[in-house]
């Protein structure tokens, strides 16, 4: 937690996303949490956080493996109800009549989506299926008044990695099916009407467009979405790290500057990625952007720690964004 606020307390965002904080009904994990944000020199007096599909009990065998109850038979993988959830913590109101929860939402009512199959059948079975939501953690749209401006719409969602799973491909397909839904939200074919105004879409996609595994086709078109603008957010460190690991660096096709997570690059890892993505609308004026990832040389240890993943493998993307006039 101390290297999480010291990151926090540095970069001082006025609207932060948190990934992978554990749920609790009283709302107690986040508390501590924003305690410690606040020791660093961050306050946060407006949160969000709603139950996550994450460790969300079904009483049936999601994954396959012939028995239930399990961590990967849950609505999301977990061991326990809301592990790894997801958070809003914001300087500014959040607007609770106009922010909205699909974290329910089944992904067989995804339209064109692509559930996993063994042969005709669902996997691992039509009844399985029939219950199966679509978010491995949340899907959620909160709505944020910005100060003496329009309310800001924050698009977000943790997508499941796209691997740890067989020829069925249920974990790939999920993951592309999690970024396929804000494709058809944005373009009106969602549970509500779009938001009219300023959005940002925030959240950790577990994908990278050019490297790694997975089905990249929907987080690329939402990279190119008439609405959405990509300003790339690049930092130093992720360019040195690259270099100085090699391995299953050398062969991706991506910009290391722009990596987000620190993963290893020995056969059986991935190396570094960009699956952390900020995409704001048109309508927004990006003043700045970057990935809170310094060179070796100026990484501070308490932040980063010996092997630099003190905090997290995934570095704090960040974005200065203001409404046109």
């Amino acid at each position: 937690m101390r290297a999480v606020a010291g990151i926090v307390g540095r970069i001082a965002p006025d609207i932060l996303v948190l990934q992978g904080i554990d749920w609790d009904l009283e709302g107690r994990t986040l508390s501590a949490l924003a305690d410690a944000f606040r020791a660093a020199g961050a306050e946060y007096p407006h949160r969000f956080a709603a139950r996550p599909n994450s460790g969300l009990a079904t009483g049936l065998d999601l994954d396959g493996d012939g028995r239930p109850g399990g961590p990967g038979d849950a609505q999301g993988y977990g061991r326990f109800p809301g592990q790894g959830g997801m958070a809003v913590l914001s300087r500014w109101p959040i607007v609770a009549e106009e922010s909205r929860e699909y974290t329910g939402t089944l992904w067989r009512d995804l339209a064109g989506a692509l559930p996993p199959r063994l042969g005709a059948v669902p996997f691992p079975s039509a009844a399985a299926f029939a219950v199966q939501r679509l978010s491995s953690v949340a899907h959620w749209d909160v709505a944020v008044a910005l100060p003496g401006g329009p309310v800001l719409h924050l698009l977000t969602w943790h997508a499941s990695p796209p691997v740890f799973d067989g020829p069925e491909d249920r974990n790939g397909r999920r993951n592309h099916d999690e970024a396929a839904f804000w494709l058809r939200h944005l373009d009106g074919q969602g549970p509500d009407p779009p938001p009219e105004g300023p959005l940002v879409l925030i959240g950790d996609a577990n994908l990278d467009t050019l490297d790694g595994d997975g089905r990249p086709e929907a987080l690329r078109a939402l990279l190119r979405h008439a609405r959405l603008q990509d300003p790339v957010p690049r930092s130093e460190g992720g360019a040195e790290a690259a270099e100085r690991q090699g391995g299953a660096n050398a062969a991706h096709r991506g910009d290391p500057a722009a990596d987000t997570a620190d993963w290893d690059d020995d056969a059986a890892g991935p190396g570094n990625l960009r699956v952390d993505y900020i995409l704001p609308s048109r309508d927004l004026a990006v003043r700045g952007a970057g990935v809170f990832w310094p060179p070796a040389s100026r990484a501070d240890p308490a932040l980063f720690g010996a092997d630099g993943n003190a905090a997290s493998r995934h570095r704090m993307v960040w974005m200065d964004l203001e409404p046109l006039p």
